[in-house]
């Protein structure tokens, strides 16, 4: 049960960088999540490279990075790294740690890592040519004795620093798609903003033709209105003067009539005179006035629209706007 309570406790004091137990000073950041220094200092500066060092003459500006454990955005003072709190709880866990556990960090699970050939040797050195670990029997009788070897602490410590890194440049990474990926999507949103307000221009611009359109098309009407009211008038008082000659024609013709039925010659010559005067004045009155031949023609109210069509087929957008 301590064992497992000093392997649980081992767990909570690894960096998720590096992958080794915290190493001073431990720095918290805002999320509450902790990082050894000099891994939070890699991180920050993968996604900083244009930060200026403290060394620097210049003022330096501050820069932002993610946390590996949460995605925290954390953003940084001009000092950098070396502005975080240092986690001085954490740092006494670990001193405690290291003063009741005699053994160093996996010790236990390389205690029972022993080689396949010989059974009683652990693994303690690695080949570097098959690139594989194995023991010291292997390299003076075994598979591996034309082999180059080196200690296997310093081959272990070594990869760890390149698996360390290349955690910090994949972060380093995915803070920069990430970034990227933002800066798609402001984009994305920009389009829609400038496309609903270009279409709003244009449908105001293609509003104003069609008032113009209904407003040369209503004087154009008027001009028609107005001849048509023009011609109508003059043709039907024209009617007016022919009806009302021929209304008093049509009286002429019944007086003329009933002179004609009178049986008294006495009676009848008394007014035959004023009536062959009145009839033929009547036949002299001129009805030559009528309208000329097409006065009814309205074709020269046709239009020509063809050029206007092809003019608004040929609207486009300005290239150069």
């Amino acid at each position: 049960a301590e064992a497992r309570s000093m392997e649980s406790l081992e767990k909570q004091l690894i960096c998720p960088i590096c992958l080794e137990m915290f190493s001073k000073p431990v720095v918290i950041l805002p999320c509450q999540h902790n990082l050894c220094r000099k891994c939070a200092n890699d991180v920050f500066q993968a996604s900083n490279p244009l930060w200026q060092s403290r060394g620097s003459s210049a003022v330096p500006s501050g820069g932002r990075f993610r946390c590996p454990s949460c995605r925290h955005e954390v953003v940084l003072d001009r000092h950098g790294v070396y502005g975080l709190q240092r986690n001085l709880l954490v740092e006494n866990i670990i001193d405690i740690y290291k003063q009741e556990s005699a053994r160093p960090l996996h010790a236990k699970a390389e205690q029972h890592l022993m080689c396949e050939e010989h059974e009683d040797e652990r693994i303690n050195i690695y080949c570097l040519r098959c690139e594989a670990p194995t023991c010291s029997l292997c390299k003076v009788f075994g598979a591996h004795k034309d082999c180059e070897v080196a200690p296997l602490p310093a081959v272990y410590q070594r990869q760890k620093s390149e698996l360390s890194d290349g955690i910090a440049m994949l972060v380093a990474g995915n803070d920069r798609i990430q970034a990227i990926i933002t800066q798609m999507e402001e984009i994305c949103h920009t389009i829609e903003e400038n496309s609903r307000r270009q279409k709003q221009h244009l449908g105001l611009r293609f509003d104003a033709l069609y008032g113009i359109l209904e407003e040369r098309k209503k004087e154009l009407l008027q001009s028609i209105a107005a001849e048509q009211e023009a011609k109508l008038q003059r043709v039907r008082g024209l009617i007016r003067q022919y009806g009302d000659h021929l209304e008093a024609s049509s009286k002429l013709v019944e007086s003329a009539i009933q002179a004609m039925e009178e049986p008294q010659m006495a009676v009848y010559l008394q007014h035959s005179k004023e009536l062959l005067k009145k009839i033929t004045d009547m036949s002299k009155a001129s009805m030559s006035s009528r309208p000329e031949p097409g006065y009814e023609n309205m074709d020269h109210f046709s239009i020509n629209v063809d050029y206007v069509a092809e003019m608004l087929r040929t609207i486009e957008f300005q290239t150069g706007a």
